[in-house]
């Protein structure tokens, strides 16, 4: 029986060069997961971003989840850790943590089977839309490869998404959505995170 996991809607992503002084606002607005994500870190300055993090939203209730370093999400006492194709696969992260949760990126519903099968609790799915918040992306998939990989585990759209495309992933069947440019490239990020609250109906 599959475990149940309270996977993030509205999911921000942090990285060493955004205002984090924002992100208790950012809580506040609507946004209930943060993913760390500084590639270029080491882990011990990943461990300091993510504990920053963690401090930021203390209490608020918002999920903090460290991309691809299974050791810093466990040395911070983060909530979970998002997992790339490249790194540790998902079915040793889920033995050696079976209490994190636990997400995998994806591109197709197959992805989507194995990762389910082993051990993750969500998939993270994209890009859908265009997007230049990271270089070397693969073409968008669209709202149509959402759809068909819809119903096996709660799909986290990204790429592209704002609160005017937000809807739209939703109907095609994701659970929640993952931003950078989004928040973090709007005038004012805190407005941008609740109008995509609204959006998803979080």
């Amino acid at each position: 029986m599959r475990r149940v996991v309270e996977v993030p809607r509205l999911t921000c992503l942090v990285s060493d060069k955004d205002d984090h002084s924002l992100l208790s606002a950012l809580a506040e607005a609507g946004v209930d997961g943060f993913q760390v994500r500084a590639k270029e870190y080491g882990g011990r300055a990943l461990l300091a971003l993510t504990e920053r993090v963690l401090g930021a939203v203390a209490g608020s209730g918002a999920r903090v989840i460290v991309n691809d370093r299974l050791d810093v999400a466990l040395a911070s006492g983060a909530h979970g850790v998002h997992l790339g194709a490249t790194d540790l696969p998902v079915a040793d992260a889920r033995r050696v943590a079976p209490d994190l949760i636990v997400g995998a990126t994806c591109r197709t519903r197959e992805a989507v089977v194995r990762a389910a099968l082993d051990g993750a609790d969500y998939a993270g799915i994209g890009p859908v839309f265009a997007t230049t918040s990271k270089a070397g992306l693969p073409a968008p998939i669209g709202p149509a490869a959402v759809a068909a990989a819809a119903g096996v585990l709660p799909l986290v759209a990204i790429g592209g998404i704002d609160a005017e495309r937000a809807p739209r992933v939703l109907l095609a069947g994701a659970h929640g959505v993952a931003v950078i440019g989004g928040i973090w490239r709007h005038p004012d990020p805190v407005a941008a995170a609740k109008e995509l609250a609204a959006a998803l109906g979080a």
